[in-house]
């Protein structure tokens, strides 16, 4: 066993997961780490629900191996932009219109790594 690893850590990510790429992508597979760079962003909405109230944007991001659909949201709608590289952990990935798009959902993190 690696004495650096954190797997007692109580947090739900995965201890240095390896970096997946969007061929790595599967409907309805959690997304345990994946780094993008944000290609294009889509005009914020508002929207309420059960389970969220707030804002919500559209995005596509890219690596070496393919682009994904990207769904922001809340504070996350304001603090990425086009251009940054971004680091997405314990999100979820989903079908959408034909396309997979993948999110933080209501675990996950996503980070600005650079910008």
């Amino acid at each position: 066993m690696n004495p650096h690893s954190d797997a007692a850590s109580p947090t739900h990510e995965h201890p240095r997961s390896a970096r997946q790429r969007c061929a790595d992508l599967r409907h309805n597979a959690p997304v345990h780490r994946i780094e993008l760079v944000v290609l294009r962003m889509y005009p914020v909405r508002r929207i309420a629900s059960k389970r969220f109230t707030g804002a919500v944007a559209a995005a596509c991001g890219r690596d070496e191996s393919g682009i994904i659909g990207l769904v922001l949201w809340g504070e996350q709608t304001e603090r990425i932009q086009v251009g940054d590289i971004i680091c997405l952990t314990n999100g979820w990935c989903r079908r959408r219109n034909g396309e997979l798009v993948i999110s933080t959902g209501m675990d996950g993190s996503l980070v600005v790594l650079d910008r």
